[in-house]
């Protein structure tokens, strides 16, 4: 549990940054290279880089060197740890709220 936490932690820290969103936003639509991608977004190269490793070793996205072009894609069974989460969330309010529904509706005391 602790290691699902630990990876769980650090893609949410990832993708709290929303330069890291628009990059995992893009990636969605297909692999880009590096400078394309950066060309997006008003920064310096360096900076961008910064993202770009973050979103890496977090594995949200992947990169390849060809010759000097490296290219980022986007590691969608990573975001499938995010969907296991908010999943196990959405079924434990879920059961909350029936819980809380059948309470408030229920049978009054006292009433046959």
């Amino acid at each position: 549990m602790a290691q699902y936490s630990a990876e769980l932690d650090g893609v949410f820290v990832a993708l709290a940054d929303p330069t890291r969103r628009a990059v995992v936003r893009r990636l969605g639509r297909g692999p880009v290279s590096v400078g394309d991608l950066a060309r997006e977004f008003p920064m310096t190269l360096p900076s961008f880089m910064k993202h770009v490793r973050m979103l890496e070793s977090n594995g949200l996205i992947r990169t390849a060197k060809s010759g000097r072009v490296r290219t980022c894609v986007l590691n969608r069974e990573r975001l499938a740890l995010i969907d296991g989460w908010l999943a196990e969330q959405r079924r434990i309010w879920e059961e909350r709220t029936d819980r809380l529904e059948q309470f408030v509706t229920g049978p009054e005391e006292g009433n046959p």
